[in-house]
């Protein structure tokens, strides 16, 4: 009696020897995905990411919404503070990271840090809105030089936040 060739189950002109470690599934090279824990086929690491989204909708609007207002704050107080403000920005982001997660109640989702990072830029466009209308009166040239430093203090805060909110360590 002759061994009938294992094929894979979504390419049936390959066969194989591999199988996903989770379902059994008969599967080809192409179909594989390494895992810490061995090959499983696309279907069962799908199922297994899904298992990682906690947060819904409500949630990333929450992140939204505590992160405008945390940076418009934060980006009012550190442009009081001067050259200080820019060293203290990441901080303040980082910080801010830990009350998004905290006002989501640690739920998780990929979309997450990219809600809390839209957000932040709504904060800080409202916030130097409010504070440098008065600049409006020196000119543009007065106006973009007064805006520098907000920015850059912006990018350093929504960067750390961001980053902190994805799982990288500063």
């Amino acid at each position: 009696m002759t061994e009938a060739a294992t094929v894979c189950a979504n390419h049936p002109d390959r066969e194989t020897g591999l199988r996903c470690n989770r379902c059994g599934k008969p599967i080809c090279v192409s179909c594989a995905v390494q895992t810490p824990v061995g090959y499983r086929c696309k279907e069962c690491v799908r199922g297994q990411q899904a298992v990682f989204e906690t947060a819904g909708t409500l949630s990333l609007g929450v992140a939204a919404v505590v992160s405008a207002i945390g940076t418009g704050l934060g980006s009012a107080l550190l442009g009081s503070l001067g050259f200080w403000g820019l060293l203290l920005a990441p901080l303040a982001g980082g910080g801010l990271a830990e009350i998004v997660r905290w006002s989501v109640r640690r739920r998780r989702s990929r979309r997450l840090p990219k809600a809390a990072a839209g957000g932040a830029i709504a904060g800080v466009l409202a916030s130097t809105a409010i504070s440098y209308g008065r600049w409006a009166a020196v000119g543009l040239v007065g106006f973009g030089i007064g805006l520098l430093w907000p920015v850059v203090q912006a990018v350093l805060m929504i960067g750390a936040l961001y980053a902190r909110l994805q799982g990288i360590r500063l």
